[in-house]
């Protein structure tokens, strides 16, 4: 493998009319993927994370993510076994084990909810729910691959395949971009590791802090908040300015407009939509429990329109890909068998045949796992997670190719208020009813969540150039090993902290999710107004053609998580934007994003890390700084992280500055 290796220069950019993109390893290239080392290691990666992120993420109630990690470990143990050229074979190790992080996002958002309501699940009904929902995810992925990584090559930035891309390449390769990748992830990884284990200074910069902010929060409910973590710092620079402006245009209209628009005219009044107890009124909130309670719901009803959208506006590509399937069932021939080693999918044959079995398993799991009671609610469920994993597993690989983000918490609130207006309507309601909508959501969040994870996966393999149909066959594999160990984790949980009472697992996002289904079996309602709000704003957007689902993702997140994004944004424009000479300013803005990935895969590598402390109490060490550190007020703290946060601005845009040319 050759030294100092990096990606083409047209990776990250649209293609010429007539240019191809040539990946790192062509079909000329002849080298390792699927090996008895790469599956196994791919496999213990699997069973490792899944087990560590489902424990820590009901334990804690960090969700961390495990693509990056293991992409390190990957690289890490390759060279210490001097394993030559093992690039390919790391790309297939990422890749399956990435199923752990994907699968488990998928599993603790829904399940333990059960648990949460006084209500039970056995494992065999969490090992299904996983299973299914990821195998289903996979399979209606892959017909838009080629759209995704290909046709779209350039326009999405891919902020979370860009950094794991870097440490795999650079890895291999060594050299400079090895060094600068090192450097500034020891540097972005010690910084994020200050802030959420040592509490060395604010996670997050808010108006608030100040006199005059802490009124107008409290009196017009106005507030802006920044987080000074290194990690999304470099997310906001990979993913550029352009869509970090859009996403915050929509963080923008929530918290400067909506949310003090609503305090204004109905500050005085009670409003609970879903039924779910509220007492207070809304001049009696914060902003942020404006924001968690009514505003986001606005976010949600966008996500789903500009989703609905998206899939009309790619009736093309469904329609092609359909047109294949149906071409290699009347001729028994397939092209992915004729397409070159880079571009070889799973054949359409195969895909259409594993959805067809994985919905036929689907309706028999629910009629016959006791998650239903009848035949016509099982179909009545099938129906459902169909319809929404279909029409939204599009969404979530254009947040993923967009912001490196997967709204899908906010999707999966939406499923359930759906299969829960829809189950009560059949005749299935109370206890038995929420085991089944949460069962049933479990089902689609899970393929969304695989869904949203497996385009990073086909985006790494594009850019590198390994081939399609083995990471598509393999990551089927990954999921099962994945499905089984979170089930398994989350029964030996319960039996072990339980999810209720003194001393139960956090589980922030099933409570979540709890709150929202126990009320809706019980004869609530759906915050309709607000979703059709958000589907007007989408369409509106669609109409003035901007990005529709970019500027709803900024209203579903939380604006703490946008503002870092457009700061990074414009540290991208900067630095490619200060020479007369555009050869300079693209090595220029290539360092950057070496830098910016460094600064992805520190911070996910000692988030792990951090995690795992806090699980573990070992943080009593940081007990005489942490005494001290409560000793200042909240402005301090703050004011201390501003200095950190532009020093690590300074450096971002001296150290891409450096560099002139190849």
């Amino acid at each position: 493998m050759k030294k100092n290796m990096s990606l083409p220069d047209n990776a990250q950019r649209p293609l010429k009319p007539g240019e191809k993109y040539q990946p790192l390893l062509g079909d000329g290239h002849v080298f390792a993927e699927v090996t008895p080392y790469s599956v196994s290691l791919g496999l213990l990666m699997t069973v490792l994370f899944s087990a560590a992120a489902a424990y820590l993420g009901l334990k804690v109630g960090q969700v961390f993510e495990a693509a990056i990690p293991i992409a390190i470990l990957a690289v890490g143990i390759s060279g210490a076994l001097g394993k030559k050229e093992a690039l390919g074979q790391n790309v297939i190790i990422q890749s399956i084990g990435a199923c752990s992080g994907v699968v488990v996002a998928g599993a603790i958002f829904t399940l333990p909810a059960i648990y949460i309501l006084g209500l039970d699940v056995n494992f065999m009904q969490m090992f299904l729910s996983s299973l299914l929902g990821g195998v289903l995810g996979i399979l209606f992925l892959i017909p838009f691959r080629k759209y995704f990584v290909q046709e779209m090559h350039g326009k999405y930035p891919f902020p979370e395949a860009t950094a794991t891309t870097q440490v795999l390449v650079s890895g291999e390769s060594g050299g400079k971009s090895a060094r600068v990748l090192a450097v500034s992830g020891l540097l972005g990884g010690l910084y994020d590791f200050a802030v959420s284990t040592f509490g060395a200074w604010a996670e997050t910069l808010s108006t608030t802090v100040m006199h005059w902010g802490q009124v107008v929060a409290d009196k017009a409910k106005l507030v802006l908040k920044l987080n000074t973590g290194a990690a999304i710092l470099g997310l906001g620079y990979i993913v550029g300015l352009k869509y970090a402006f859009i996403i915050c245009c929509g963080s923008f209209l929530v918290w400067l407009l909506i949310i003090p628009l609503m305090n204004l005219f109905w500050g005085g009044q009670v409003i609970d939509f879903m039924g779910t107890g509220i007492t207070q009124t809304l001049s009696q909130m914060s902003p942020e429990e404006i924001f968690r309670n009514y505003a986001r719901h606005i976010g949600i009803g966008g996500i789903a329109t500009a989703g609905i959208i998206g899939i009309i506006k790619s009736s093309g590509v469904i329609k092609s890909a359909i047109g294949l399937a149906a071409n290699e069932f009347r001729h028994g021939r397939s092209t992915a068998e004729e397409a070159g080693r880079c571009e070889r999918d799973l054949s359409m044959k195969k895909v259409v045949s594993g959805i067809v079995i994985a919905l036929l398993a689907i309706f028999a799991f629910f009629a016959f796992g006791g998650v239903v009671h009848t035949v016509w609610q099982a179909l009545i469920g099938l129906v459902i997670v169909a319809v929404i994993a279909f029409l939204f597993t599009t969404v979530a690989a254009n947040a993923i190719a967009i912001v490196g983000s997967n709204p899908v918490s906010g999707m999966t609130i939406m499923t359930l208020i759906v299969t829960a207006l829809v189950l009560v309507a059949a005749g299935l309601k109370g206890n038995a009813g929420m085991v089944a909508a949460m069962v049933i959501g479990g089902v689609v969040c899970t393929a969304l969540s695989m869904a949203g994870g497996f385009i990073t996966d086909l985006k790494i393999g594009y850019w590198i150039g390994t081939t399609p149909a083995k990471q598509e066959a393999w990551k089927f594999v990954g999921t099962v090993v994945a499905a089984a160990t979170v089930g398994g984790v989350m029964l030996v949980l319960n039996k072990t902290y339980g999810f209720t009472g003194d001393g139960a697992l956090v589980a922030p996002q099933a409570n979540a999710m709890a709150a929202v289904i126990q009320p809706m079996m019980n004869g609530g309602g759906a915050p309709w107004l607000l979703y059709g709000i958000g589907a007007l704003i989408a369409l509106l957007l669609t109409v003035f053609k901007v990005p529709a689902l970019a500027f709803c993702l900024g209203m579903f997140i939380p604006i703490d998580l946008n503002l870092p994004l457009l700061l990074g944004g414009a540290v991208s424009w900067y630095v490619g934007s200060r020479s007369k000479d555009e050869e300079t300013n693209r090595a220029r803005s290539e360092k950057g994003t070496l830098i910016a990935s460094g600064f992805i895969a520190g911070g996910a590598l000692m988030g792990v890390v951090s995690a795992i402390l806090k699980f573990a109490g070992a943080d009593w060490f940081l007990g005489a700084w942490n005494h001290v550190a409560e000793g200042h007020s909240a402005s301090g703290a703050e004011a201390i992280a501003i200095v950190p946060l532009l020093a690590l601005v300074c450096y971002m845009v001296r150290a891409s500055l450096g560099k002139k040319s190849r």
